[in-house]
């Protein structure tokens, strides 16, 4: 597979579908945070100034995308921040143990700086997917 974009939309009824594309599973999730994000407002006009560390366990690797999707959301409501970029590490620990080490770097929400789009409310399991296929494809629904 020839990865060439990081992402693009699909029509969802009443929510947004994201396909997320990376070379390795953890570009896969740097990108489908950064989709989350482009949702909200242009990530173009974020300056990443502040840091946030999230460590994630996790079942399987669907729960971890949720999780770290779901936990950028909290970062976004309580704290009205934004983010553009993104790193991740993915490690198995065990059968049914996921690791996730990951930084968010971005800024807090300025009305005057930064658009105002779609409010993503949360994360859905509604036709998850993860696939590895000479790169990864993640699917994600996000509830707006």
């Amino acid at each position: 597979m020839n990865i060439q974009k990081k992402f693009e939309f699909f029509e969802v009824m009443a929510d947004v579908g994201i396909h997320s594309y990376g070379k390795t599973l953890e570009e896969a999730f740097e990108n489908a945070a950064l989709a989350m994000f482009e949702v909200m407002t242009d990530t173009t006009t974020i300056e990443p100034t502040i840091h946030k560390k999230i460590v994630i366990e996790s079942e399987d690797l669907l729960a971890l995308l949720y999780d770290w999707l779901d936990e950028l959301i909290f970062l976004h409501d309580s704290e009205f921040l934004v983010f553009n970029t993104f790193h991740v590490e993915i490690q198995k620990m065990s059968e049914d143990l996921y690791h996730l080490k990951g930084t968010a770097l971005g800024e807090a929400f300025k009305p005057e700086k930064h658009e105002s789009r779609e409010d993503v409310k949360a994360v859905t399991y509604h036709l998850m997917d993860i696939k590895d296929k000479n790169g990864y494809i993640v699917k994600v629904i996000l509830d707006t």
